[in-house]
């Protein structure tokens, strides 16, 4: 008795062996689109540890000098460092003198969140609001000198003559807290809260690191 056999054809099967689905260019495109995908995301993993990476690194420098105060001062010897550059250019140096300043407002820009984020509420909290009021009003007057280096002619002997008009304004507000507000709320703060203090400072520094 003969067997019925429906051929590959009727079944809708070519006779080359390969599949329609393998065949069809839109489940090709899908896993390429599939591909693309998941390197797309695996480069923006990459891309964010690599800045975390970094972001840690530069905070770990400040980290490394010790407490809250001294890392603090640390970076105020970076600052003055940045100073030391700039005011070694010379008129025709413009993108010198930019490519520093952008370096220098981004270091202060750091410094200043911790600051104001984490330093000078617990310097309000442990009742020297007056200082801390009064350093802050500071940190305005540093943002008014950034804005007008970055806005005026930088190939002229004014600009060279803001910058350090700037650097003696923050050299007189780094002496007031390295010598007087800071060491007067360290020695109120138990050795617990000191070190609260340093680990959320560190913290914030991170978000501009």
């Amino acid at each position: 008795m003969a067997t019925k056999t429906r051929s590959r054809a009727s079944r809708g099967e070519p006779r080359n062996g390969t599949s329609t689905r393998s065949r069809n260019p839109a489940f090709g495109w899908a896993g390429q689109s599939g591909a693309i995908a998941a390197a797309a995301v695996a480069g923006a993993a990459v891309g964010f540890a690599a800045n975390l990476g970094r972001k840690l690194v530069v905070q770990g420098i400040s980290a490394a000098a010790g407490d809250w105060d001294e890392a603090l001062a640390a970076e105020h010897r970076l600052v003055l460092a940045l100073f030391d550059k700039i005011e070694a250019t010379s008129d025709d140096q413009v993108s010198a003198r930019m490519h520093l300043l952008t370096k220098l407002k981004n270091a202060l820009g750091k410094h200043a969140l911790e600051e104001e984020n984490v330093v000078y509420p617990a310097l309000r909290r442990a009742n020297l609001a007056h200082d801390a009021d009064a350093l802050n009003a500071e940190h305005g007057y540093v943002k008014t000198y950034l804005y007008e280096l970055e806005t005026m002619p930088a190939d002229g002997p004014g600009w060279l003559t803001r910058a350090r008009e700037l650097r003696t304004l923050l050299q007189e507000h780094m002496r007031m807290e390295e010598d007087d507000v800071f060491p007067a709320l360290k020695a109120g703060l138990g050795e617990e809260q000191n070190a609260k203090l340093t680990a959320a400072m560190n913290r914030e520094g991170v978000k501009l690191a």
